[in-house]
């Protein structure tokens, strides 16, 4: 089993006065060589987007991108013709393909919002893009990991392309969870959204993060009353 930690005070930092973004891995002015990625997951934002503001229209290609809303409503335009808000509750992946344009901004005049951009190289490249979101309210359950990403279109949550699984587990103090890795050869990278949790022996607390490889499951025991996010990746590209 190998293990690498990303103390939520050792992430990247920018302040543009409308966006607050902390970046896990390199991103942008943010560039560390040691952290460039973890297999396939390409970048892991945790933003806050100022009342009104937003990220204008901009281009991406052959890349999943994935956002979860913690916090308010995201607005999203594209260039498929799809408009949405999304708010705590969904999830939404644009899988970008041979290349789409989109737009993402607070729609609220009078509240910040807060939401993690997450990216992730895709399995076959130049596909045709596509857009989803789905609300996974209904499917949360406590004290137990829930899945609300696979590669497959029939399973729960939404689907992207790629061997990955994202679930998400609330959690009481003195809980005790395992997680068991789906596809051999893949890493999973924890990000604790609240609260504090042990994961195979080690102490993280809110905003750290812990990426698991070569080994066949994680355990998962809160330390107190907490929220986790777990991404199953491939670990080559």
């Amino acid at each position: 089993m190998n293990t690498i930690i990303h103390r939520a005070e050792t992430r990247g930092a920018a302040n543009h006065g409308w966006l607050n973004s902390h970046h896990t891995f390199s991103f942008a002015n943010y560039h560390n060589p040691e952290r460039m990625n973890f297999g396939v997951l390409r970048v892991l934002n945790d933003d806050t987007v100022a009342a009104g503001m937003g990220f204008g229209t901009h281009p991406h290609d052959n890349m999943e991108i994935i956002s979860i809303p913690l916090a308010g409503d995201l607005e999203h335009k594209d260039s498929m013709g799809n408009v949405a808000v999304i708010k705590e509750g969904d999830v939404q992946v644009l899988s970008a393909g041979t290349g789409v344009t989109h737009s993402e901004y607070n729609k609220n005049k009078d509240k910040e919002v807060k939401f993690l951009q997450i990216w992730v190289f895709p399995k076959t490249k130049n596909v045709t893009p596509r857009y989803d979101q789905v609300s996974i309210r209904d499917i949360s359950k406590e004290n137990e990991f829930y899945q609300v990403l696979s590669p497959n279109k029939d399973d729960q949550g939404v689907w992207i392309n790629q061997d990955a699984w994202f679930h998400l587990g609330n959690f009481t103090k003195g809980s005790t969870n395992e997680y068991k890795i789906k596809k051999t050869g893949n890493g999973v990278y924890a990000f604790i959204l609240e609260g504090a949790v042990e994961i195979n022996g080690e102490k993280l607390s809110k905003r750290d993060g812990i990426g698991i490889w070569d080994t066949e499951s994680i355990t998962v025991k809160a330390s107190e009353n907490a929220r986790v996010l777990l991404m199953e990746v491939p670990m080559t590209m």
